[in-house]
């Protein structure tokens, strides 16, 4: 008897340290887009996901150009083809000027660049600043949020917007 419950201890610690990370992963879906291209097809899928106070956005895309590409979050949740302007400026309710490099940055909507391969997809992720009600008043005012795909990489510095070129694909918030 003393000898099954010493070898179970191992694979009981074992899976406390697995459960200990699955704690940690967002978990809980408060928001989704699904992105389009400005000729309307589709361009993959934003999920802004939640563990805690902890706010992330991870973003899957798919068709478009491959090489480096800025991803904001704009002020309104809009997302009128082809040029997508009606998404409006960053996200920036605190603010803040552009870049997560610029002393005097970042905005809320700045999120970090996406790689697309030779087939034409790529995913990032990026926690958001701020306590998860915060976020959420942010993401869910009065006219909402997009997400907006851009053709140029973000520099990170420059603003208002890191040079990151026009927006080529965009999606609306909204909750889950």
């Amino acid at each position: 008897m003393k000898l099954a419950l010493v070898s179970a201890a191992p694979l009981l610690a074992l899976l406390a340290a697995c459960q200990s990370v699955a704690d940690e992963q967002p978990s809980d879906r408060l928001a989704q887009a699904s992105l389009r291209l400005a000729n309307g097809q589709p361009a993959g899928t934003a999920q802004v996901l939640a563990n805690g106070s902890q706010v992330n956005v991870t973003v899957a895309l798919t068709g478009i150009s491959p090489g480096v590409h800025g991803m904001h979050l704009h002020t309104t949740g809009s997302c009128d083809a082809p040029e997508f302007t009606s998404a409006g400026a960053h996200l920036n309710p605190g603010h803040r000027e552009h870049g997560t490099d610029n002393p005097a940055g970042s905005h809320l909507g700045d999120l970090p660049n996406v790689t697309i391969g030779a087939n034409g997809t790529g995913s990032a992720s990026a926690t958001l600043h701020g306590t998860r009600d915060e976020v959420l008043a942010q993401l869910f005012d009065a006219d909402g949020t997009a997400i907006v795909v851009h053709a140029s990489a973000d520099d990170y510095r420059t603003d208002p917007s890191g040079n990151s070129g026009g927006r080529i694909a965009c999606g609306v918030l909204t909750r889950s």
